[in-house]
């Protein structure tokens, strides 16, 4: 589909360096894609982030992008743990941003949230050395917090400050779907020519679409699976409820359900599930790497997003739900706007919040593998057709150039 990107001019090796915080790289998906995209346009292209499992080197060169790392505390947990591992990963994120200025240089920097901090290490640069700055809206920050803790007080206000200052930092933000726009639009105060949808396209030559593992099935008929972080917001403790209303009140002894995906929830909801009734039908792998994660969704018969139905889950896109849809699995999930935007008829949507209607709409779906097989074929046809990532880099390159017009 060259086409696609034929009309976007070569960058003529501008330089750009990109800030993360909550994921090391190449681990990020989309920051990788974002990365490798503009290298393959011209750009030069360095990224400031943490370290991770599998990813301790200090400074890596990996396809031609040059990884600059630093360790973090441990993830934050209430209002002290963010601040030691905000104010560590922005001191971090400073000082390095020195050495690749006197290493390599930069002429832009694109930080992607969260926290929305970074907007100081961009403005300083942006006011001191002229360089431009991209913001790449990857989570609504007040909206989680509010999630995370379930209250509107002074540090939310602060979520909220800090995000209007970001916006108004950035010469150009990159927005992952219409529900973001607006907030940049609205909340943000941004021209609409500065704003653009870039949204997390999977790519379909890292998922693909395999033989199953039956042993993953651990011996039972169907596998239920799931990828992603196990986190407060994730819904975890949603989806075991579900699994032990389909277990032990549906006297379903034929599923298994296999959860991908580490965070600070993960030991949490490891007790829960033993508490549930659940240890023998549930498999936690942890974090992972690619071959282990796509072994466990191509052998799963329905793949499930329990993401909590709030505030900021109803605004977010969901890149797990692409991934399943990519993999030609049909999703339950719970009624979310931008979940229903992306899924359409790949889905079935469980009543906000409800674990019991959850477990009959996958145990429906278990039970017909007909529609199992019509809502893959739909999932698969609109990655394939709309929502890969080749259909984002136009967009990408688009706001990129808009920095020097």
């Amino acid at each position: 589909m060259t086409e696609l990107v034929e009309t976007q001019r070569p960058a003529h090796g501008r330089r750009v360096l990109i800030l993360v915080e909550n994921l090391p790289s190449p681990f990020d998906r989309r920051v990788w894609q974002e990365a490798t995209t503009l290298v393959a346009h011209g750009y030069q292209v360095s990224i400031i982030c943490p370290t991770g499992k599998g990813y301790e080197l200090p400074y890596e060169l990996i396809d031609s992008i040059h990884i600059y790392r630093y360790n973090l505390p441990n993830e934050g947990e209430g209002a002290l743990g963010y601040l030691l591992e905000y104010s560590a990963a922005l001191w971090h994120t400073f000082r390095l941003a020195y050495k690749v200025r006197r290493e390599r240089g930069f002429d832009v920097i694109q930080a992607c949230n969260p926290p929305d901090l970074l907007f100081l290490v961009g403005g300083f640069f942006k006011r001191f050395y002229g360089s431009r700055f991209v913001f790449d809206h990857h989570d609504i920050n007040p909206e989680l917090y509010e999630a995370k803790f379930g209250r509107r007080d002074l540090l939310w206000k602060l979520m909220v400050w800090l995000e209007r200052q970001t916006f108004r930092t950035a010469d150009v933000s990159i927005a992952t779907n219409e529900s973001y726009r607006q907030i940049a639009l609205e909340r943000g105060g941004m021209r609409a020519d500065r704003v653009f949808v870039v949204r997390s396209g999977p790519k379909l030559d890292r998922l693909k679409i395999q033989p199953p593992k039956p042993e993953l099935k651990r011996g039972r008929r169907f596998l239920v699976g799931y990828v992603g972080v196990m986190g407060k917001q994730e819904g975890i403790d949603y989806l075991l409820r579900a699994a032990r209303h389909i277990v032990h009140e549906l006297k379903r002894d034929d599923v298994h359900f296999g959860l991908v995906g580490g965070g600070t929830s993960l030991e949490e909801m490891q007790q829960l599930a033993g508490q549930l009734g659940l240890a023998d039908h549930v498999t936690f792998t942890g974090r992972v790497p690619d071959a282990e994660l796509l072994d466990m969704l191509n052998t799963a018969d329905v793949c499930v997003n329990p993401d909590v139905a709030n505030d900021m889950n109803d605004k977010s896109t969901m890149n797990k739900i692409m991934e399943y849809m990519a993999l030609g699995k049909p999703i339950v999930q719970f009624d979310l706007a931008e979940g229903r935007f992306s899924a359409q008829e790949a889905s079935l949507y469980a009543a906000r919040n409800d674990a019991v209607d959850m477990a009959h709409k996958i145990v429906a779906l278990l039970d017909d593998p007909e529609r199992r097989l019509h809502m893959g074929q739909f999932g698969r046809n609109r990655v394939e057709h709309e929502l890969e990532w080749r259909y984002e880099v136009p967009k990408l390159l688009r706001a990129y150039e808009t920095l020097w017009t």
